[in-house]
């Protein structure tokens, strides 16, 4: 039974489904980019700049900060006319006598006048800080839907009164658990429940939510610098996920997969009645009857009602599968979560290097929207990693050069973007109805490993600053690469079983293989009932000779 042909008969988007995308997809979306790979935690536990504090100067801290730490603090370094000062030492100077001279400065000669060298501070002598310190601005499916949720806003709530760093560090990591879970729920739901040309109306304003949830991020850090109170701004607005539990469905494709028709046609008939479509009175019997048929033709392996982990690496072809899909999610993970970090090496504000690094990601889905309905998902993301991999490579020709670094960097980042906008509707697409969930969490649980190397691998561009970059750009060329060797969905029917996903081979690169009809034979099941072989074709077979009639 082709689930596809059911959503017809009840609407495959209408009133129904926008509810879901606006009430339950966007805004799951929007406010998990705060937790989503740590990014809020870059400034909950940044280390801020902070020099020695000088009671002297303090009143001419907030309109002459430069020549404040001119006066009193050694500089350690200076690099593209950034100054590093000293956080732990000052100059022993008589700052009463510099003040004297201070008040009697116009407030040009304060601004212009080199008269940060009364005295010649860089002789004199140093020591320890005497008054403490002065701190620069911190800029900072359904029922496991909801449980991960809850845990992550008692956890990330909870961290902002962790009583020592351990503490507060296990808190963290249960909240760098769940987010997984709670983005990938509402899409996989969302993308089961609408007709094929609809998924990429999910995938672009879900990625759409999440990016304005980035640059939504900086803004929240802008104005709340203690770091308790944006753990809580952060994690107190996914509660309001919570007024969406009584809205918020099973998945109807998801519970005909695993043996429950009756529970499938209760909300499938609610689907079409909110979607204005008319069904006939026997809906639940007939859907129950066609679901009966179809079980008699599945083949073994897709008998049980229930599947694991080892379903994914059970047969080849599938075997193949997860091991790309993993492979790519892997290098898109580890390099947008790489960039992202990298943002404050690149030198000025950090707020504001975030901000444009979230917002630079906003026109790639004006292009991807049209792309991906006409051009396909394969060659799209081939592409996306490509250009973001050769631009950050390219980096190592301009290391000197501050502006073609930025613009590197920026294409870089856009590749990335599209890259990771395309992965996830690809993958959704690949791995069957029973294990799409698991496959698409395995895949990026995997994934994660990513951002636990990626600060060893930035930290490295301590020596050489383009280092990360080269890194991030091989990998994503290599991961380019390899979704070559998948196949194409555009436009094809959801695989709903293990041996429909079998059906659809690998590719070998330029090289098409599709479906087993395109190979002049259909695929040969044995059916249990009769021990005598027949001839079945699969339902993605079904529907590609459907459309060719």
């Amino acid at each position: 039974m082709d689930f596809d042909d059911v959503l017809k008969d009840v609407g495959s988007f209408g009133p129904y489904q926008k509810i879901i995308i606006c009430f339950v997809l966007l805004p799951a979306a929007l406010p998990c980019a705060f937790h989503a790979y740590s990014f809020s935690q870059l400034f909950i536990a940044a280390t801020p700049r902070h020099w020695c504090r000088i009671p002297e100067l303090e009143p001419w801290l907030r309109d002459y900060m430069d020549l404040v730490l001119n006066l009193s603090i050694p500089i350690i370094s200076e690099q593209q006319q950034f100054l590093d000062y000293a956080s732990c030492e000052m100059y022993k100077r008589n700052y009463s006598d510099i003040v004297r001279y201070l008040e009697y400065r116009t407030p040009y000669e304060l601004q212009n006048d080199k008269v940060w060298h009364i005295g010649s501070p860089k002789k004199s002598e140093t020591d320890k800080c005497q008054h403490g310190w002065h701190y620069d601005h911190m800029w900072g499916r359904r029922p496991s839907f909801y449980a991960y949720l809850l845990l992550e806003i008692v956890a990330c709530a909870a961290s902002a009164f962790a009583w020592d760093f351990n503490s507060w560090l296990a808190l963290r990591f249960v909240v760098g658990l769940t987010v997984p879970a709670i983005l990938a729920s509402p899409y996989v739901l969302a993308i089961e429940m609408v007709d094929p040309e609809k998924r990429v109306f999910c995938t672009i304003v879900s990625n759409i939510a999440y990016s304005c949830g980035l640059v939504l991020l900086a803004g929240v850090v802008y104005l709340i610098r203690d770091w308790r109170y944006l753990s809580l701004a952060v994690s107190l607005p996914l509660l309001l996920l919570f007024s969406c539990f009584f809205v918020l469905p099973e998945s109807p494709r998801w519970l005909l997969a695993v043996n429950q028709p009756e529970r499938a046609a209760k909300i499938l008939k609610s689907m079409a009645r909110v979607n204005g479509a008319p069904l006939p009175s026997n809906f639940a019997s007939t859907l129950a009857e066609r679901f009966q048929k179809s079980q008699s033709i599945k083949s073994a392996d897709s008998s049980s009602t229930t599947f694991g982990l080892l379903d994914l690496f059970r047969t080849k072809n599938m075997r193949h599968k997860t091991l790309i899909i993993t492979l790519i999610w892997f290098a898109n993970t580890s390099v947008y979560v790489g960039l992202s970090y990298y943002a404050p090496a690149l030198g000025g504000d950090e707020i504001w290097n975030f901000f444009l690094a979230g917002v630079v990601e906003l026109p790639t889905y004006l292009l991807l929207w049209p792309g991906l309905s006409y051009f396909g998902r394969r060659w799209i993301l081939c592409i996306s990693m490509l250009m973001g991999g050769v631009a950050c490579v390219a980096t190592f020709l301009y290391s000197q050069e501050a502006n073609v670094m930025l613009i590197l960097y920026c294409i870089g980042k856009m590749g990335i973007s599209s890259a990771f906008v395309v992965l996830p509707l690809l993958a959704s697409e690949i791995y069957p109805t029973v294990v799409r969930g698991l496959g698409m969490s395995f895949s990026s649980v995997i994934a994660m490993i990513g951002p636990i190397i990626i600060p060893i691998i930035n930290h490295m561009g301590q020596q050489m600053l383009v280092l990360p970059l080269i890194v991030m750009g091989v990998l994503l060329i290599v991961g380019g690469l390899a979704s070559l060797f998948l196949p194409e969905t555009k436009g094809k029917n959801l695989p709903q079983t293990i041996a429909e996903g079998e059906a659809v081979p690998l590719r070998c690169f330029f090289v098409s293989s599709n479906c087993c009809e395109s190979k002049g034979k259909s695929t040969k099941i044995q059916l249990h009932r009769n021990s005598v072989p027949q001839v079945v074709i699969c339902s993605i077979c079904k529907a590609e000779i459907k459309n060719r009639k």
